[in-house]
């Protein structure tokens, strides 16, 4: 499976406003300029974080974007799965009748256990997680 730019770009998008969640809401131009991501696009990307609950807008002139809930309690896979939708290796896993093959189809078994591991290991991945690897690199420190 490819990641496409949409679920790449809202994993950005997300951990951008995770790290810099202690200052308040985040204006989307700067997010823009930290991600070097055009504002239309963030558009876009924006209005299915905030209508799935993910993340908040505040308006004002202090307004901007902040998380919805805690880092912690947003994974990996809350946040792909707006931008992606099903992450499913192939539409069979989701719908068996979408092949009509399906019944007898000895590959359907390895795409579904696939599919479950991937979830498991985005399911795992908090955004909390995901700002700690983010510090662990930009600092060259790894935790012990």
């Amino acid at each position: 499976m490819k990641l496409s730019t949409r679920g790449r770009y809202s994993v950005r998008i997300m951990l951008d406003l995770a790290i810099h969640d202690d200052a308040g809401p985040v204006f989307l131009k700067d997010i823009a300029l930290r991600q070097q991501i055009s504002q239309k696009y963030l558009w876009q990307l924006i209005n299915p974080l905030k209508t799935t609950g993910l993340i908040k807008s505040v308006r004002g002139s202090n307004g901007g974007y902040s998380l919805a809930r805690t880092a912690s309690q947003i994974t990996l896979k809350d946040i792909i799965q707006v931008g992606e939708g099903s992450l499913s290796l192939v539409d069979c896993v989701d719908d068996a009748g979408e092949c009509g093959r399906s019944e007898l189809c000895v590959y359907r078994d390895v795409w579904m256990e696939a599919t479950k591991k991937m979830l498991e290991t985005f399911e795992a991945l908090s955004l909390e997680d995901m700002v700690k690897r983010h510090w662990q690199k930009f600092s060259g420190i790894s935790e012990k």
